[in-house]
């Protein structure tokens, strides 16, 4: 099994990662500035979880097909960028529908759950960080390796979690005043909406 030097190196170089700005932290962020504090932090939960999804490929090697074949790579890309247009469209078409989260109103929580965790999935960039982030701080010489990846996954996704969640929230509770006014409310959702077509394209436009 790796030391634990080993862990707080991986620890201090996954928060640096986690912090530096990407289409999964933009989209929590956006999600806390539209819709408010609590669905920034679901958004950011649904984004950790997706994690998950990609430590088990990576530990189980399922994410070395994904990076050696470009028919299910492209296939992952344009369903996430789909998926991402789909955002801004609603996002657009919506534009002047208030949906920022009111005292005692409560959001469909597994909806930004759901959001989240989708937008990770089908991020085939994600998986190729994972197979190639975590071998780095294992050891194959004592310990089996599968687990030694999961342990790290799980210590990333619970990083990305906090990171995101308070990085979403604070931004939810700074928007919150300036988006009970509707033409600020229909300015958010224009700017989210572009976001979200800037991510699809960005999506469409990387490669393995």
């Amino acid at each position: 099994m790796f030391t634990i030097s080993t862990l707080f190196l991986f620890i201090g170089a996954a928060v640096l990662l986690i912090l530096i700005p990407g289409p999964d932290l933009i989209f929590a962020v956006t999600q806390g500035i539209t819709n408010g504090r609590r669905a920034g932090v679901y958004t950011a939960a649904g984004l950790a979880l997706g994690n998950t999804v990609h430590t088990l490929a990576a530990a189980l090697g399922i994410s070395i097909i994904v990076t050696t074949s470009p028919v299910i790579f492209t296939v992952f890309k344009i369903a996430g960028a789909v998926y991402l247009f789909n955002l801004a469209f609603k996002s657009l078409k919506y534009r002047k529908t208030a949906m920022v989260l009111k005292a005692g109103e409560k959001k469909d929580e597994r909806a930004l759950l759901r959001k989240g965790l989708l937008m990770n999935i089908l991020n085939p960039k994600v998986a190729i960080f994972f197979l190639t982030f975590l071998p780095q701080f294992v050891n194959y010489d004592h310990g089996f390796v599968p687990l030694q990846m999961v342990v790290l996954g799980l210590v990333f996704i619970i990083l990305t979690f906090l990171i995101f969640g308070l990085l979403a929230y604070f931004a939810g509770a700074f928007s919150s005043k300036f988006l009970e006014k509707p033409r600020m409310q229909e300015g958010a959702n224009l700017t989210a909406g572009v976001i979200f077509i800037g991510l699809g394209i960005k999506l469409l436009t990387t490669s393995p």
